[in-house]
């Protein structure tokens, strides 16, 4: 019988393992990663203000494992022969499948001189956490926020977060009474940064940055980051905390292998999911680079589609058919201030921006709840 890997196990990784098996698909299925566990990162924005805890957003696999009888395999892919359709782990082992599906992940790139002076939000809950730990003792001073993209590939940034962790923040100190001697600045080599949203949504988030007093610091190349302070060739930003988030790239072990790279260093890819010119392989999420538009998003709504696409064709090569199933792009981002929301929605020439909303924020809590349901 045809077999399976899947390496990652994060959003694109489990939900190719649910529409798998919801397609009837009862190969022998193999996950590959170093983490036995689905860190729900998104929500890790509101770890910093105590609507949720670190253990809260780390849901173990092993129940949804065993449900979809699928065997784990815990380690790091350290290679992968695309000829020969071998992964190869830190622990020696070599392992073979008919179908294998990159679901890694991205990671991000730190070039920048000093880039270590920063916190990562998107690394992961520990971040948040160390944001949560420093946030307290800032009474007087400056918190810098800031995003890049990966110059060799401008779609790979994630810059939803780094929006919600400054009107987030901004509502905090506002609570604790502490914003009037906390500057807030906002910084990014763009001078429009987040136009993937659409213009509409760039003009709606700098107005509500001018609106809440946060400065902005827009089109200048970054240098470095010292300790105390963000440096670009258009000035220097004087910081007590520094968040800042980098362009993407694609896992380090991909550049040792026989795999298709696109500029910035991900999977190349067709519109089915299929790894360019190789049989039975395929990528999901943030691992691969895809046709498409140009505002198509690194975010697990997009993985989870990318992922869907990927089942449907692989589901159907079983059964003797070509893969049929494109992947729909689709970009879905609710920025959360707390206690509002402010919608974006892209699909097509669909271009939908919504205000900061009440309902919003609660309409992304539920969203989180109804997806975590299928791993708790």
């Amino acid at each position: 019988m045809p077999e399976i890997a899947i390496i990652g196990s994060g959003f694109a990784a489990l939900t190719t393992v649910r529409e798998l098996r919801r397609r009837g698909v009862d190969a022998p299925v193999t996950v590959i990663s170093p983490r036995d566990e689905l860190h729900y990162v998104p929500s890790s924005i509101w770890i910093p203000a105590g609507l949720r805890s670190a253990d809260g957003l780390r849901l173990p696999l092993t129940r949804f494992l065993a449900r979809h009888k699928v065997r784990f395999v815990k380690a790091s892919v350290t290679a992968l022969d695309a000829a020969r359709h071998e992964i190869t782990t830190d622990t020696g082992a070599v392992l073979r499948a008919d179908h294998i599906v990159i679901a890694a992940g991205a990671r991000f790139l730190k070039k920048l001189p000093g880039i270590e002076n920063a916190i990562i939000p998107c690394e992961g809950i520990a971040a948040a956490k160390a944001i949560a730990a420093r946030l307290p003792s800032i009474r007087k001073g400056t918190i810098a926020i800031g995003m890049a993209t990966n110059p060799n590939e401008p779609g790979a940034i994630r810059g939803g977060p780094m929006f919600e962790y400054a009107f987030i923040l901004d509502r905090m100190l506002r609570k604790d009474g502490r914003r009037d001697d906390v500057r807030m600045v906002f910084f990014s080599p763009s001078a429009r940064p987040g136009q993937r949203l659409g213009e509409r949504a760039v003009d709606r988030i700098l107005a509500e940055m001018a609106r809440r007093g946060i400065e902005t610091h827009l089109g200048h190349k970054m240098v470095r980051i010292d300790p105390d302070r963000v440096v670009t060739e258009g000035g220097e930003i004087a910081a007590d905390l520094i968040l800042f988030q980098p362009g993407m790239t694609g896992p380090a072990w991909l550049a040792d292998t026989d795999l298709p790279l696109s500029p910035g260093g991900m999977v190349r890819a067709d519109e089915f999911c299929r790894v360019e010119g190789l049989e039975g392989l395929w990528v999901a999420g943030d691992s691969g680079s895809y046709p498409g538009p140009d505002w198509l998003p690194k975010q697990a709504h997009q993985a989870d589609l990318q992922a869907k696409a990927v089942a449907a064709n692989i589901a159907a090569q079983l059964k003797g058919k070509a893969p049929a199933t494109r992947f729909t792009p689709e970009l879905v981002c609710i920025m959360d201030s707390l206690d509002r929301g402010m919608l974006v929605f892209r699909r097509g020439r669909i271009n939908l921006t919504l205000p900061a909303l009440r309902p919003l924020h609660w309409l992304k809590r539920a969203f989180e709840h109804h997806y975590l349901r299928a791993y708790r």
